[in-house]
């Protein structure tokens, strides 16, 4: 078989505010990427994130409507250390960007923390805590 996972699609309400989020996050779209009806940014190990606005999906498939609710999808982001998730939820959050789950120790052995993109899907934030001593 030749087919190999290649990227994560989003389907967005609002490309300029996805991108922006996203953006936040460290990934790189293009300049001009706000205004396209598609974007596209590329993640580590060579996958890509797949933005297409409502309207490009309904383009293809027409009477399409996006489910009711967030929690469609999830995506995961690894921070270096665990001050980072704080760090990083709570730039997030005082950017004005729902929080889901404050920061905790989860009971795996991670810092671990919840936001929501502009659509309300769950961005996870997470990294290793130290080993205990």
């Amino acid at each position: 078989m030749s087919a190999r996972f290649d990227a994560i699609g989003l389907v967005v309400s609002d490309m300029a505010a996805s991108v922006a989020f996203y953006r936040r996050l460290g990934l790189a779209f293009p300049e001009g990427s706000e205004d396209q009806p598609h974007a596209e940014a590329p993640l580590p190990g060579g996958l890509r994130l797949l933005l297409d606005t409502e309207e490009t999906v309904r383009s293809f498939h027409p009477g399409w409507q996006p489910p009711a609710g967030g929690g469609r999808a999830a995506l995961a982001l690894r921070c270096d250390t665990p001050a980072e998730v704080d760090a990083v939820y709570g730039e997030l959050v005082g950017a004005g960007y729902r929080g889901g789950l404050g920061p905790w120790d989860a009971v795996w052995g991670q810092r671990y923390a919840v936001v929501h993109d502009p659509d309300g899907n769950g961005v996870d934030l997470f990294a290793p805590l130290p080993a205990a001593q």
